[in-house]
Order: structure tokens, then sequence, then C-alpha cells
């Protein structure tokens, strides 16, 4: 089993850190974060999306990639994929994070899905997105590197069947789908076994995370207070939460069942977001966690 890190959920480790980090646990790939840090965030705590010490720079990537390609080799790691935020359509921004992601040595890079707020129609973003992605096609054959279509909430892609939709006329040479169970507890579930083989020869990489859906404290207790006072309780708000990768609702040891079973042989990728453990203590839990896995399905198959 192959296992990979994607920096955004190491904040607090910078590139040589995150290399002797994921070697020490036995993480073989990296997957490298493309987005700069805002001025305003440089002083404060290390965070996933604002300061995050383990992202590439896409205004100095050229100074900066060979560093953390060099970062990587020095550990024995691979720096397996670009994880960029382009947005549809920006073919200038996609065509320098291809470049970049040539530098790092990386075999995939993600691109850009529209978002969905009900302020579009989804016949107007689809037909923007397959626009891109066939000019992205372009891009990836170029270069020689995978492009990505993730499943997301909040974006049309969040389902499977979405992302193949979106994707279903190119060629599963040069563009895939990086299948996300975490994010399609947010939105988008659908059964995962169908969905990996409605993927088929697009299914490219898989992110490991967990998310579960709470009530919250303060709806709970209005929903008491209503029901005692006769009334019918309409708003009642359940929220989606990062969970520690044991504790959530995606079942990863049956996840990894059904990923073998349509003969997935590529890396799983963990991108932690629930701050449950801090980076280093996090990728060996990682990994410790799917070796437990990899070792009961093995089990499994053999009897």
């Amino acid at each position: 089993m192959k296992l990979s890190v994607f920096t955004v959920a190491t904040p607090d480790l910078n590139a040589e850190e995150l290399a002797a980090a994921a070697a020490a646990a036995g993480i073989d790939g990296i997957e490298w974060r493309f987005r700069g840090i805002p001025e305003d965030a440089i002083s404060e705590e290390p965070s996933y999306w604002r300061n995050n010490r383990c992202s590439v720079d896409p205004s100095r990537w050229e100074e900066q990639v060979p560093v953390f390609r060099e970062a990587a080799e020095g550990q024995g790691r691979k720096s397996i994929a670009l994880v960029p935020y382009l947005n549809c359509g920006d073919l200038p921004a996609t065509e320098q994070a291809f470049q970049a992601a040539v530098g790092l040595g990386a075999s995939m890079m993600r691109v850009g899905v529209p978002g969905y707020d009900r302020k579009t129609s989804y016949p107007e973003l689809y037909r923007k997105a397959v626009e891109y992605l066939s000019e992205v096609q372009d891009l990836a054959k170029q270069y020689n590197i995978k492009a990505l279509v993730e499943t997301h909430h909040q974006t049309i892609a969040p389902t499977a069947s979405l992302a193949y939709r979106l994707v279903q006329s190119l060629d599963p040479q040069h563009v895939g789908v990086l299948y996300d169970p975490g994010n399609m507890v947010h939105e988008g579930y659908e059964n995962h076994r169908m969905g990996l083989e409605l993927l088929g020869p697009f299914l490219a990489h898989v992110h490991v995370k967990n998310a579960g859906w709470f009530e919250s404290e303060k709806d709970s207790q209005k929903a008491n207070v209503t029901e005692k006072s006769g009334g019918a309780a309409l708003n009642t708000a359940w929220k989606c939460h990062w969970t520690p990768l044991t504790e959530g609702m995606v079942d990863w040891i049956q996840m990894v069942r059904d990923l073998r079973a349509v003969g997935y042989d590529g890396y799983y990728g963990i991108e932690d977001f629930s701050g449950a453990l801090e980076s280093k203590a996090m990728l060996q839990h990682f990994a410790d966690v799917f070796a437990e896995i990899e070792r009961r399905v093995d089990e499994e198959e053999q009897s």
C-alpha cells in the first residue's frame, strides 16, 4: 500500500521537516500545497489555509520548487503531486502550475472546478468546466502531468458520478479523478463501490480523511424547548465537521476493500483536518492505521 501526505494538513512543518517526518512514518509520497501565504497571516500561528509553512508560493515557484523537490529527495521521498487552488477557466495560472509540477517531478496536479452557490445554473457551470477541461487535457498531455478533478463539496463535482460527467469524454491517460470520501460526507455521498466502478480508468488518486454530522448543542436545546412548548422544531441545524481518521462516517476498512475490488493500486494521501494530533504524530497514526487496515484486508482475502 502506497501512502502520501498532502501538505495542507501539516501547516506547522517546513519542507525539510515534513519530508523527514514522512520518512520516519514510512510515507513515500508528498503532495505539495501550491498557494502563497497572505501577508497579514505571516505573523499568525500555523494554520491549514492561511499561514501554512509547507506550501509553494506561486509567485516564487521558480526559486522554491527546487528547494521542495530536494527536501523530498533528500529523505528518499517522491513529490507525486502539486495541489493548487485554481479557478476554472484560468488557463495562464493552470499552465504556470503545470510548469511548477514538472519542476517538482510530480506526476499529478489538481485543476479547477466551478463552485456551486445557487447563483449560476449548473448547466452553465458544466459547459464552462467542460470547455476548460478540454484545454487542460492538452496542457496535461504537453507537460506529461495527469490533471485531477477532485470530488469536493460546494462544487459541481461533489460525487463520483458528477465528477465522471465532467471527464467522461476525455482521455484517462491525461485526466483523472481524485476521489475524496471525506469530502463526500459533507456533500455528495454515493455508494462508494458503485461510484468507483463508474469512474473506472479515471480513478487516479485517493485522499484520506474523515468527517461526521453533529447537532449543535444550542440547536438541540432550542428543539427541546420548542417540543416542550408544543411547537414544531423546523430549523434544527446539523453541521458537518472534520473528525479524527478512525472516528468519522467513512469506514476506511470497507473503503479499502472497495478500492481493491476495482483494482486501485495508487496512493492513499492523508489530508487530516481534525487537529486531534500534531503533524508528526498524525502522520505516524495514519501510517499505523493503514498498516492495520492492510493487514486485516489481506487476511480476509486469504481466508
